[in-house]
């Protein structure tokens, strides 16, 4: 598709991210397969960004991630510039095509605002859309702003007005589903002996109160791979904590981790292991009997599960949100209604085919298949845009 497309993933994370990023890991999971596909792609990020595309343009050097724990009226900026800079580039220009924004409110509310001689705007959904009821329950993009979900699910539950703008849902993807050859080989070689892993931000969303409980009365071994509150690890956290002007004292998500989650790691039976990318995330999984999602919430896009269905580790969870668009229930996971069936399905786990999971993940969840769902998109949006 020969088109150039400005990718606005955002001042608060480079791309990839160095650990934990949903968005940006979807951006740099994305860009390679459009420039392969012949669109040329000018990526708004920060200046640390590695990913390679056709163009850079940033106001910040580094993310300003570690921000966003701080009172409103100190960081609103933040974005702000950001998004001066992408509509002085914009303006300034008349060869980019399209605008696929990824920046939560301010992106749509900016872009939306630029008037119809601005390019065609892409705003993909990654978040909860009961967040911003004003905002999404009176939005007008007219035919030029549009907008996609991250999952069916997810688009069910948005507000009337956005969900008339929207062009559908494109399920995440990851680059493990490219690499299933190697994991299959190397999974093949393994017993999966190593503990059940539970891989995402800590958080009461989450659920891992209640894995930890759960595992601790089943007696199976259980990793955490995620940072706290925006702290990577243990150490981390501790050096926080050991400051008493430290932020991490009033973050409900270290509030909830000391309080419900750390009472039941011992070190031993459960584990918190911190961020975990790359090598260390695939031997987790590659390890792991299961994945365990009890999410507490209706989670719209799941990319830790499709990870882990991509080293095919079978996933256990709740019913809820996405995961039962993900999780064919009986074939790559089990899904309960509630704690007591989920308790059961962990004793269950075996009967779940590893080779179907990843043969799921590649058929569904594929870096091409994602990108050819966006392509769809675009060609969408160019042709409404031009109807309007």
């Amino acid at each position: 598709m020969n088109v150039t497309v400005l990718m606005n993933a955002g001042p608060w994370l480079p791309v990839p991210p160095p650990g934990y990023g949903g968005i940006e890991n979807v951006v740099a999971t994305l860009v390679p397969e459009l420039r392969a596909r012949g669109v040329r792609v000018v990526l708004a990020s920060v200046g640390a960004s590695t990913l390679a595309a056709d163009e850079h343009l940033h106001v910040f050097e580094e993310g300003r991630f570690d921000q966003l724990q701080r009172p409103y009226n100190q960081v609103m900026g933040i974005a702000h510039a950001h998004m001066q800079r992408v509509v002085a580039e914009l303006r300034r220009r008349d060869d980019i095509d399209l605008v696929h924004d990824h920046v939560e409110a301010v992106g749509l509310s900016v872009l939306s605002a630029m008037g119809p001689s601005a390019p065609p705007v892409l705003h993909t959904l990654h978040w909860d859309l009961r967040k911003h009821p004003e905002l999404y329950g009176a939005f007008d993009g007219g035919d030029r702003v549009r907008v996609n979900g991250v999952s069916r699910s997810q688009l069910l539950r948005a507000p009337a007005g956005l969900r008339a703008h929207s062009l559908g849902w494109a399920y995440l993807a990851t680059p493990l589903a490219d690499r299933c050859a190697t994991v299959r080989e190397r999974a093949g070689r393994r017993q999966r002996n190593g503990p059940v892993v539970m891989l995402g931000r800590i958080c009461a969303l989450k659920g891992q109160h209640v894995g930890v409980r759960l595992c601790r009365e089943l007696g199976l071994p259980l990793v955490l791979a995620g940072p706290v509150g925006g702290l990577a690890g243990p150490r981390e956290l501790a050096g926080a904590l050991a400051d008493p002007d430290h932020r991490a004292h009033s973050n409900p998500d270290v509030r909830y981790y000391r309080e419900q989650v750390e009472p039941f790691v011992d070190g031993d039976l459960v584990r918190w292991v911190g961020s975990a990318e790359g090598a260390d995330r695939d031997r987790l999984l590659l390890e792991a009997p299961a994945a365990l999602f009890p999410v507490q919430w209706e989670e719209p896009g799941g990319t830790a599960v499709i990870e882990a269905l991509a080293c095919g580790t079978p996933v256990v969870g709740l019913r809820r949100g996405c995961l039962p668009e993900l999780v064919e229930h009986g074939c790559t996971g089990l899904l309960a209604d509630g704690e007591r069936e989920l308790r059961d399905y962990l004793k269950r786990v075996q009967d779940i085919d590893p080779q179907e999971c990843r043969r799921s993940c590649i058929r569904r969840f594929s870096p091409a298949v994602m990108a050819e769902r966006y392509l769809e998109f675009y060609r969408e949006l160019l042709t409404h845009a031009r109807r309007g």
